[in-house]
């Protein structure tokens, strides 16, 4: 059962340096047509797949909260004709600080949305300005003002750390003021320099003095220590809540469960196939007025993969892998499939079984990615 959708908005104002989304430049797109055909999206996708009422809908970009307020009142029109709206659901919208007006919070708030993801990456206006945001730290105490204001009590801010020139220090200043606020929600993650981006360029060019890998561990150990100690639930390598308030939307990911993906460049799982729709804006545009989609590419995933997919998705959650529902879904006991990995990570005191489950230990935290690795082409 389909429980989950997303829905992507490419334009941004500003480029951010480290940003590899699918993203374009606002000025001069053609946005009110890439709604338009954004909405015959849904309705297709919808006439193609039949889904039980979702749960959980997030709309990302990009800066979905780029477009004016028209445009998104638009957006929000599309979302409710196609995608009933209940009081249960989860409606996240992201949102930059610099760019969210109290007549554009309102229409979120009437249009069903109740939980904002607000990207503030850092408090430090001086590293916002080095990473290319156009926010700066006085912005996100007036966002979250308004927001409170309008009526929204679930809130996320999104961190990045090991950035360009920070200290240890500066990402303690930056969780405190963080924390200051009294959100409901936190994710941080480290900083990726991803290619075709300014960052990747400049760190070619030898001109980006990041921390070194011992400095981003520390950060990463200041992250768990100081959420820890202000009564925030680590639910996943990089999320943070207060209980009853881990973000349901991302937990649809990291169960490996299906959801639509609905937007240029936008990646969806139904009907047990990954889905690419097509990135540039004009190809997504032809793809849907020549055949009703826009898919770039459809991937049929087999057991094999889906069980991989089972284990470096779940395994990111603090609770990891449910050993019932991996035999649920596979008919197959998953120590039977994934020994070797499994022992292999025990010895080295990466991997641990609790209470039915196959979890990180704090150590396995630190080396995630080298304990996913170690899932991949073992069947």
């Amino acid at each position: 059962m389909i429980k989950s959708a997303y829905l992507h908005i490419p334009f941004c104002e500003h480029i951010c340096h480290y940003c590899d989304f699918n993203k374009v430049f606002l000025k001069n797109q053609p946005v009110d047509e890439y709604l338009d055909l954004m909405d015959m999206e849904m309705k297709n996708t919808l006439e193609k797949n039949k889904a039980n009422e979702l749960e959980t809908i997030f709309v990302g970009g990009g800066t979905p909260t780029a477009l004016n307020e028209k445009q998104l009142e638009k957006l929000l029109d599309s979302v409710q004709r196609h995608f009933p709206i209940s009081h249960e659901m989860e409606y996240t919208f992201e949102a930059n600080p610099g760019d969210l007006s109290k007549e554009k919070l309102l229409l979120l708030k009437e249009g069903g949305v109740n939980r904002l993801s607000f990207g503030v990456q850092s408090f430090n206006d001086d590293l916002l300005k080095k990473i290319g945001r156009s926010h700066r730290k006085a912005d996100v105490f007036r966002s979250i003002e308004h927001a409170r204001e309008a009526g929204f009590h679930n809130i996320s801010i999104d961190l990045i750390y090991s950035l360009p020139d920070q200290s240890i220090n500066d990402f303690r200043e930056t969780l405190k003021t963080s924390l200051s606020l009294d959100m409901e929600h936190y994710s941080a993650y480290s900083l990726i320099i991803e290619p075709k981006t300014v960052f990747y360029n400049l760190m070619n060019k030898g001109l980006l003095p990041l921390p070194t890998q011992e400095e981003e561990a520390e950060m990463y150990e200041v992250l768990l220590d100081v959420m820890a100690a202000n009564g925030y639930k680590q639910y996943e390598i990089s999320n943070f809540a207060k209980e009853g308030y881990e973000s349901r939307h991302n937990i649809t990911y990291w169960d490996n469960d299906e959801y639509f993906g609905i937007g240029a460049g936008a990646h969806g799982y139904v009907n047990g196939n990954r889905i690419t729709n097509h990135g540039p804006l004009k190809k997504y545009m032809d793809a849907i007025k020549e055949t009703g989609f826009p898919y770039k590419e459809t991937h049929h995933v087999t057991k094999v993969e889906s069980m991989e997919e089972e284990m470096f998705l779940g395994l990111r959650k603090s609770k990891g892998v449910s050993e019932a529902i991996f035999k649920e879904k596979f008919s197959v006991e998953l120590i039977s499939v994934f020994r070797e990995p499994i022992e292999s990570n025990f010895a080295k005191g990466l991997l641990e079984r609790h209470e039915g489950h196959i979890r990180l230990t704090k150590k396995g935290k630190f080396l995630g990615n080298e304990v996913f690795q170690a899932f991949l082409g073992v069947i």
